[in-house]
């Protein structure tokens, strides 16, 4: 990439294992984050997929330095947050913002909508605060709110509504990268589809980059121009939305693709789908070689014994496989 926005080397987020109150020793770690490379484009939304506990929201907390970072590098901007001091990531958090899960969580159920808005606003010191009632009434109506709504509290809103909230907020810094860790899974498909048609808008009209985390890749494909697939905390696959979801190359990704259920009944009938068996292995103790052999419906002896790296399939297109071509 030519001027990438955000950059990843090798990351690693990894939590160790105590045993003992008085004399603690470590008995394990934990890999939720065992080697990401990636590079996020200006204006561009990256899907970023996975089973349960692959290590998605753990990657979103490490760019946010929400979590220590083990290894690796995050580039944002050309500069090296890890680097930052306390100051200068402060003035760095301005140009990268995150959309939580569950928006009646991340609100403070004690603060009005407009004291919510306003707190970034004051805090970082973006305007007078003769300005900060004209800016809250611009955020609301950016994403679709009435300004009136100002002084109500985040428990007289619905889940729709309330995730519109957290968005405003994410936008009231005017950031140049926003993460969304799965902003749409607990609500309603009717209001799945006004949240992802916001973002989608956002993204357009004020040129932002987006790294979108979801489960359902028919909503990923919807908003993304590049997916990334996850397992156990190493991407296994990148490529275009279309190349990953329509063409999937990668055993795991095929399987993910493969639950994708299909509105035609008699075509959901007919299909077949790849159903994996046992569950994830542990990120304490993963498997030799490919992570994934154990389930790998494909793997041969070969499999187990060295990591699989991410390599060219394509143009703009990456698996990371070792029997990528035979099957």
């Amino acid at each position: 990439m030519a001027d990438p926005i955000l950059e990843l080397t090798d990351v690693q987020t990894h939590f160790p294992i105590y045993s003992g109150f008085v004399r603690k020793r470590l008995v394990g770690t934990v890999k939720a984050v065992d080697g990401v490379t990636l590079a996020v484009e200006r204006g561009e939304v990256l899907g970023l997929v996975g089973e349960s506990g692959c290590g998605k929201s753990t990657l979103a907390r490490t760019i946010m330095q929400l979590v220590p970072l083990t290894g690796g590098t995050v580039v944002l901007n050309g500069k090296n947050l890890a680097a930052n001091s306390a100051t200068e990531m402060r003035e760095t958090r301005r140009g990268m913002q995150m959309v939580f899960q569950d928006p009646y969580a991340s609100l403070n159920p004690r603060m009005t909508v407009f004291a919510t808005l306003a707190e970034p606003l004051l805090v970082h010191r973006v305007c007078p605060a003769a300005e900060v009632p004209a800016r809250v009434a611009r955020l609301m109506e950016t994403v679709g709110l009435a300004p009136r709504f100002v002084q109500k509290y985040p428990h007289e809103f619905s889940g729709g509504q309330r995730q519109r909230i957290a968005i405003a907020r994410a936008l009231a810094l005017e950031p140049k990268i926003i993460i969304a860790d799965e902003p749409v899974s607990a609500l309603d498909v009717s209001i799945q589809a006004q949240i992802l048609n916001l973002l989608a808008q956002l993204c357009r009209s004020m040129g932002l980059s987006l790294i979108f985390i979801a489960h359902d890749l028919s909503v990923v494909k919807h908003i993304s121009d590049r997916v990334a697939v996850m397992y156990l905390g190493k991407i296994v696959e990148l490529g275009t939305a279309e190349d990953v979801i329509d063409r999937p190359r990668h055993p795991y990704t095929r399987a993910l693709v493969s639950a994708i259920p299909t509105p035609n009944p008699d075509v959901e009938r007919a299909r077949q789908r790849l159903v994996l068996p046992g569950d994830p292995p542990s990120p304490i103790d993963p498997p030799a070689g490919c992570a994934f052999h154990p389930r790998c419906p494909y793997a041969q002896e070969k499999c187990k014994l060295a990591v699989p790296p991410l390599i060219a399939d394509g143009p703009n297109r990456e698996v990371a496989c070792v029997r990528l071509g035979e099957i």
